[in-house]
């Protein structure tokens, strides 16, 4: 059927409401703990919300769906690792961050190593975040194309996604520049009640426009084994085994929830210790339901699609669930969806940029120049903000080329995570690891796990597993050659 005047109508609803919402807490931010941490005064369960809305991007509600089309609920085997990982983020690293008035998650490698270990942490981090963060930004398009395709009628395929990112971008834009993080929560625990509504209303409608609702659709979804959730394959190729999803999603939970400022800002912006583990524990049985509920959405499209065809072959499986919205959904309630997916894509990218202008004014701008006022460290704040919207822009644009958003988007960051959480394990569980054997192992762990994406057909979630042992392995057995220098002891948040 396609979007109408009403459909749009409550688009532009959503996006001018969550806009004008998050922009109420600009006043609010006058700190660099304030802007940054929302004053430590998040509740437990509005930063658990907002951990889940981080995790689940445009990427998660248009590639899980098509990964049960496609296949089956093996990926359900990476979020039981999801869960493992949370438990060992909150008892390993979440009390080492607590120790300090850290504001950044690299404050506390500086604390522990020095300053150039930080400096290279950080700045890995800004490079892997920036570029994942640019393909999920580029999800949107995907989304916008089929969504207002008679709109924007007239107009090249590179122009339509350069209207539709451009319009995401400003708009998450303007509430994380004036708001901080705590805009980036509050808007997120909005977002989250708004994607899931949607979520819920794309599967009751399957199951009233399929013949014989949920009977036919288990029956045909499990005939053609779609409902398949274990592999326990030792295939390092697949990524959706058993063993890859228990161990690899284990160590890339640790990873991104315990190295990522994405996550770890979050996290410390708890009342306290207890609250951030409970926050953390609590999103991981939130994750697990929401990703099973994304997958049923598959699968019962994988059901729906056979007993209507559509006109043209999909040619990709990221599209279906957003054409069906599009072309299936009574009017109103495809707006709604619409605002939905773009709920997920505002939350996640006003996370990102929070994040890395934290990292960069923090982990660098306040080192070069201590004795700046807190008022100039605000101000420069929302002035990278800005900068690193523009950044995160361009980098959406050249991952149009890409392959499966959600695939390409974890393989990036997964990269890095190797790397970054063996440092971390050499600094929190060793006493012996130096800065300089650190580095090395840094290094080394890094071009290995480059070497895995690019060269080899090991599966993405098996990346953090190898590039953190081999960072481990070899920054501890480095330390023991290289001399240990004297340790950047902890600053507090006014000194950076």
């Amino acid at each position: 059927m396609g979007l109408n005047t009403l459909d749009f109508l409550v688009i532009v609803a959503y996006l001018a409401g969550v806009t004008l919402f998050g922009m109420r807490f600009r006043a609010r931010q006058r700190t660099l703990k304030g802007y940054f941490l929302a004053g430590n005064t998040i509740p437990w369960w509005a930063i658990s919300l907002s951990i889940v809305a981080a995790e689940t991007s445009t990427l998660t509600i248009i590639s899980v769906p098509g990964l049960a089309y496609e296949k089956d609920f093996r990926f359900l085997q990476l979020v039981i690792g999801y869960i493992v990982g949370r438990i060992v983020v909150s008892f390993v690293l979440i009390p080492q961050y607590f120790r300090g008035r850290l504001v950044t998650a690299y404050q506390l490698i500086g604390r522990r190593f020095g300053g150039r270990l930080r400096s290279l942490t950080a700045g890995l981090f800004l490079i892997t975040r920036a570029a994942a963060e640019g393909v999920r930004v580029f999800a949107v398009a995907i989304v916008i194309r089929i969504a207002l395709g008679g709109l924007l009628t007239g107009m090249s395929d590179l122009a339509r996604d350069v209207t539709a990112i451009a319009v995401v971008t400003v708009l998450t834009l303007l509430y994380t520049f004036e708001g901080g993080m705590a805009a980036v929560i509050w808007t997120d625990v909005v977002q989250l009640g708004i994607y899931l509504t949607g979520t819920l209303v794309a599967a009751f409608s399957i199951l009233r426009f399929v013949p014989g609702g949920w009977q036919t659709i288990h029956v045909i979804a499990a005939h053609a084994d779609r409902f398949r959730m274990f592999d326990a394959s030792t295939n390092l190729s697949a990524p959706y085994t058993l063993w890859a999803g228990i161990i690899g999603g284990a160590f890339l939970t640790t990873a991104s929830h315990g190295t990522d400022q994405l996550i770890v800002q979050r996290l410390l912006s708890a009342r306290s210790e207890r609250q951030a583990k409970i926050a953390l524990l609590s999103s991981g049985v939130a994750i697990f339901f929401q990703f099973t509920l994304f997958l049923l959405i598959g699968s019962m499209l994988f059901v729906f699609y056979k007993q209507f065809p559509p006109a043209v072959a999909f040619a990709r499986t990221d599209t279906i669930f957003p054409t069906y919205v599009v072309s299936r959904l009574p009017h109103g309630l495809s707006g709604l969806l619409i605002s939905a997916i773009l709920a997920a894509a505002m939350s996640n990218l006003s996370a990102a940029l929070n994040s890395l202008s934290s990292t960069t004014v923090v982990d660098f701008y306040a080192r070069i120049a201590p004795q700046s006022s807190e008022e100039l460290r605000v101000r420069l704040s929302r002035l990278s903000t800005i900068g690193w919207a523009l950044t995160l822009f361009g980098l959406a644009l050249l991952a149009r080329n890409g392959g499966k958003v959600l695939e390409m988007g974890l393989s990036i960051a997964s990269v890095a995570y190797g790397s970054l959480l063996g440092v971390f394990l050499l600094g929190v569980l060793t006493k012996r690891a130096s800065e300089n054997g650190a580095m090395l192992g840094m290094i080394f762990g890094f071009a290995l796990n480059l070497y895995l994406w690019l060269l080899t057909g090991i599966a993405f979630t098996w990346y953090v597993v190898f590039g953190s042992a081999a960072t481990f392995i070899v920054g501890y057995g480095a330390s023991w050659l290289m001399p240990r220098k004297a340790q950047e002891p902890i600053q507090s948040v006014e000194g950076g």
